[in-house]
């Protein structure tokens, strides 16, 4: 398995943890996607746990993600407990998703999620990310729901 054990809760967006629902809602309100919020399909969010092992202590790294579907956007938050995430959108029309366990990546660094490929608002460029995702059917869920979103846009 990989170096983080990930787990993956559904929430709504009132309930996700308020440092990502802030950074998210923040992120809707610079970018102008206001009204997303009522078209919302699913929200959930992860901890992602790593041990760091060093000569003389062992350190723990976790690492915070809430992704917000809807129809048409994708917007998540990501970023490490006690700092301010980071938050990466994109039109569903704009995108196509895999399986992150389906990818030759896999074979080097067993982790599981999704990676997203397509454009992103804030950069208006090609790009790619990983979404880190547990094992619990709230990320099965979130899987097939956002492919479902995509073909239908």
């Amino acid at each position: 398995m990989g170096e983080y054990h990930r787990i993956t809760r559904e929430c709504t967006l009132d309930s996700m943890r308020p440092e990502l629902a802030a950074a998210i809602r923040n992120h809707i309100e610079k970018y102008g996607l206001e009204g997303v919020e009522t078209s919302v399909l699913m929200c959930c969010e992860t901890v992602s746990t790593k041990q760091k092992k060093s000569l003389f202590s062992r350190k723990t790294e976790v690492v915070l993600l809430g992704a917000f579907l809807t129809s048409k956007w994708l917007i998540w938050a990501v970023g490490k407990e006690n700092e301010v995430p980071g938050v990466l959108s994109t039109r569903l029309d704009d995108i196509r998703v895999e399986d992150y366990e389906d990818t030759q990546m896999y074979k080097m660094i067993q982790d599981t999620g999704v990676n997203v490929l397509g454009l992103r608002v804030e950069e208006g460029s090609a790009g790619s990310a990983f979404i880190g995702l547990g094992p619990e059917p709230a990320s099965q869920k979130f899987r097939e729901m956002l492919k479902e979103a995509i073909k239908k846009v």
